[in-house]
């Protein structure tokens, strides 16, 4: 039965054994006990992170197509809780989170997210940050999270299982027509990794790019395709 002011926190993961377990354990020390359960939907993952997040204590579902937005919507249909909370597996929520969603919820918003910060002190992170806290949908992207309850969620269709990338812009549009959309004031930290990796300048460029692309109309899957070969330019 599903409990209508309880959390279902829901994370997409592929190949994530090696941070899925402090998640979870993250996630269960920082939240309280507002929170219905913590689903791992594993995308076919070769790593065991789906044997490591059972382990960890989660509740693991096996997507049957690989993909955030097909994960994300096979989480949600067997979700127990009322109050859906997308998270992606690099990312923390602040300590209450689940406090924080509720107490925003009930002041009549649709749906919402929090802020964002990076694990990284660098600058440009910091300053690509400071985006984060606009209104407008267009720096929403899912490292900030998304909170929904579940009856929203589903009687607009969820996400679009087509859309490989801007998945998140996508359903926050629908959301909007729907009620209020609310920014918090706490932030998610995320991993700057990508970053470390690829370049601070290089990786946001590509990022607005492949923003670009999508508000033009470039089909996904070239999207993809021209992500993946710039990211193995900017490592060469």
């Amino acid at each position: 039965m599903q409990n209508d002011e309880r959390i279902s926190v829901i994370i997409p993961a592929y190949n994530e054994s090696d941070s899925i377990w402090e998640l979870v354990h993250y996630l269960e020390d920082a939240g309280s006990e507002r929170i219905e359960e913590i689903l791992v939907v594993d995308g076919g993952s070769t790593d065991g992170t789906a044997e490591v997040a059972k382990e960890a204590g989660a509740r693991v579902i096996h997507s049957p197509r690989k993909g955030r937005a097909a994960q994300m919507n096979s989480g949600a249909a067997v979700a127990k809780g009322g109050i859906l909370y997308f998270l992606h597996a690099d990312t923390r929520p602040p300590r209450q989170f689940d406090r924080l969603i509720l107490s925003e919820l009930e002041k009549g918003t649709a749906a919402g997210c929090f802020r964002l910060r990076f694990d990284d002190p660098h600058p440009l992170l910091r300053w690509y940050s400071v985006f984060t806290r606009l209104k407008t949908v267009l720096v929403r992207f899912g490292d900030q999270s998304l909170f929904v309850r579940k009856k929203l969620f589903l009687n607009i269709g969820g996400f679009r299982e087509e859309l490989l990338v801007m998945e998140d812009q996508e359903v926050i549009r629908r959301i909007k027509k729907e009620g209020r959309f609310s920014v918090l004031k706490e932030s998610v930290i995320t991993s700057a990794r990508t970053y470390r990796e690829n370049g601070y300048v290089w990786l946001q460029l590509l990022f607005t790019a492949i923003w670009a692309g999508y508000y033009l109309g470039i089909p996904q899957d070239r999207l993809v395709q021209f992500y993946r070969k710039m990211i193995q330019a900017g490592k060469t």
